[in-house]
């Protein structure tokens, strides 16, 4: 408990002392400033000779074999009634239309 009572108040004493440390500096602008003058003339973009490879794309039509997967979630404590959209040995699972 004394641990937890002395973090907080190092943390009160590094606020309270971030606070008066930013009141502590005032500034003012005393001249407004200028972006410098630039002169710039045209030039040219370099050259470059570039060869790529080919790149043949296609299709191509296949069967997969899906498995099935059954799920059988396990009863939850107190729950007479299983989950809503959990199909059980009788009912199919709900739908929403």
């Amino acid at each position: 408990m004394g641990k937890a009572i002395g973090a907080i108040v190092a943390v009160i004493v590094v606020v309270v002392a971030a606070y008066f440390l930013f009141f502590f500096v005032d500034v003012d602008q005393t001249q407004e400033g200028e972006l410098p003058s630039v002169s710039v003339e045209g030039g040219q973009m370099p050259e470059a000779d570039v060869q790529t490879g080919d790149v043949d794309v296609g299709t191509e039509e296949v069967t997969v074999d899906v498995p099935t997967v059954d799920v059988t979630p396990a009863p939850e404590e107190g729950a007479d009634e299983p989950a809503a959209g959990v199909a059980t040995d009788n009912q199919q699972p709900a739908t929403n239309n």
